[in-house]
């Protein structure tokens, strides 16, 4: 191996030469780490610390037919859920090869627009959508199904292509039959109408109320279609103390809300956990960060979002080795259930 003029190694064949392999084989080692033998790699690796070369693989995949750029799409950068999602495929593309460009769309069609055209531009092998609507993809994300490999999360998107999700029929079902047996049925605070997924929670705790006979109780409509959750949860909530309580149980249907929520009981003075002098249980859903941290800890249902990143990125690359046809059937969703998460707050 040479050991002069490493500050000026820029180009992939001026590293080849300074390790002293074929380009195809420090090619490969790129790619596909654990494709080349393991003194091969050794070797790449020792020259990567001893010159600190990094390779322009945006620029690589850009000249390749099949590239090895991954794409994910999230309405919100800033949601705890989404984040760590996105940790999660990050870290799985990297191990099978892949550069992964995360964008997001802000809770705007237009910036979901935006991220398509963005990723139509750097000739993605596939990507990962959080899709925005309750109508299904839009037009933008149905032409980007016809070009790449999609693999759709959280939000259902229509009949026939992959989706990987949180089982909310059953995680929803799980607290409400939990709030049932503990105390007083529980009213509902919806999520806004930004996606399939907030009617689908919507829907499970009508479900669940009528297995348990007991009459569905939904405290709001929401008419904002943004994403600010917490404000949200404690502009209802406090409407809803002060019209008085129609029930001592409010389910949120995401932490989010259920945070707004808290903050609302607390300024209005109303005790809220399981203690004997409590006039109010307050539940979520999601396992957010901050849930067990809140005042009282938040009593919720978590999401596997490991097991939902891993299915979901399997899903993906076995889609881009093989394409499906319009001959094969069209894909089931993957669902993950959830897990009951007993805190302080209900």
């Amino acid at each position: 191996m040479s050991n002069g003029g490493t500050s000026d190694i820029r180009t992939m064949e001026e590293f080849s030469a300074y390790v002293g392999l074929s380009r195809p084989t420090v090619s490969k080692y790129f790619n596909a780490p654990d494709s080349v033998r393991p003194a091969t790699r050794q070797r790449i690796e020792a020259a990567i610390e001893a010159c600190g070369f990094t390779p322009n693989l945006f620029a690589t995949n850009l000249k390749r037919t099949r590239t090895r750029v991954l794409g994910i799409i999230v309405p919100t950068a800033t949601d705890p859920f989404y984040m760590e999602l996105v940790r999660q495929v990050e870290e799985l593309a990297s191990r099978a090869g892949y550069v992964l460009f995360m964008l997001s769309s802000n809770g705007r069609p237009d910036r979901e627009v935006d991220a398509i055209s963005r990723l139509e531009s750097m000739n993605i092998a596939g990507a990962i959508v959080v899709p925005l609507g309750t109508e299904g993809p839009s037009a933008r994300l149905v032409s980007l199904e016809r070009r790449s490999s999609i693999v759709y999360v959280d939000s259902a998107p229509d009949a026939g292509t992959p989706f990987v999700g949180t089982d909310n029929t059953q995680s929803i079902g799980l607290m409400v039959e939990y709030l049932c047996r503990s105390g007083e049925p529980p009213g509902f605070l919806p999520m806004p109408p930004i996606n399939r997924n907030a009617e689908a929670r919507l829907a499970a705790y009508e479900e669940a109320m009528a297995k348990a006979h007991e009459s569905a109780r939904v405290l709001a409509v929401p008419r904002q279609l943004d994403w600010d959750f917490e404000r949200y949860g404690h502009e209802q909530t406090r409407h809803v103390l002060e019209a008085g309580l129609p029930t001592r149980t409010i389910l949120c249907a995401n932490d989010r809300i259920a945070l707004g929520a808290l903050l609302a009981a607390w300024q209005a003075k109303v005790p809220v956990g399981r203690t004997e002098d409590a006039r109010l249980r307050i539940a979520g859903h999601d396992d957010h960060p901050f849930a067990r941290y809140s005042g009282p800890p938040l009593t919720t249902v978590s999401q596997d979002i490991r097991g939902i990143a891993q299915r979901a990125m399997a899903t993906l690359l076995a889609r881009i080795d093989a394409p499906e046809t319009d001959d094969e059937p069209m894909q089931e969703a993957a669902l993950f259930a959830g897990q009951l998460v007993l805190r302080d707050s209900a």
